[in-house]
């Protein structure tokens, strides 16, 4: 669970990639359905989250909604993803990020300038971003 301090936040690792699904979620208003349960089937599938529970994702969102309360919370956010998260794993929350964001349909303006907040907050190279875009786009391609 995260560690509380009356300035930072920390997060294990495990809730630093719940921290940014939780983020993406927001960033074009209430979570929906569909992001909620995207979310739920990446922390039960994906090998990241072997020993993590699909019931910290509530506890990092109450977490995530507390320090978005805050005129500073997104700049805080961003700093504990860079802080918690190896260059690999970034990588792997901007993937989960991107999955998060077509799971409800086509991508807002909103979610789109978080995506690109993130990739810089997370330092990640505008190709490998682009890559990782653009296969979450393809996995969800309609016929």
């Amino acid at each position: 669970m995260p560690h509380r301090t009356a300035e930072t936040i920390r997060f294990s690792a495990q809730e630093a990639l719940v921290c940014a699904m939780v983020l993406m979620s927001v960033a074009d208003g209430p979570m929906s359905d569909a992001e909620l349960a995207m979310m739920s089937r990446m922390v039960q599938e994906l090998p990241a989250f072997a020993d993590f529970h699909s019931a910290g994702i509530e506890t990092v969102t109450d977490t995530v909604a507390r320090l978005l309360g805050r005129t500073d919370g997104l700049d805080m956010a961003m700093e504990m993803l860079r802080e918690t998260l190896p260059m690999r794993l970034r990588e792997t929350a901007y993937l989960l990020a991107c999955e998060v964001c077509a799971a409800d349909g086509d991508a807002t303006q909103e979610e789109l300038r978080f995506l690109q907040d993130l990739r810089i907050g997370l330092d990640i190279d505008r190709l490998i971003a682009g890559a990782i875009e653009r296969a979450a786009k393809a996995r969800y391609q309609v016929i």
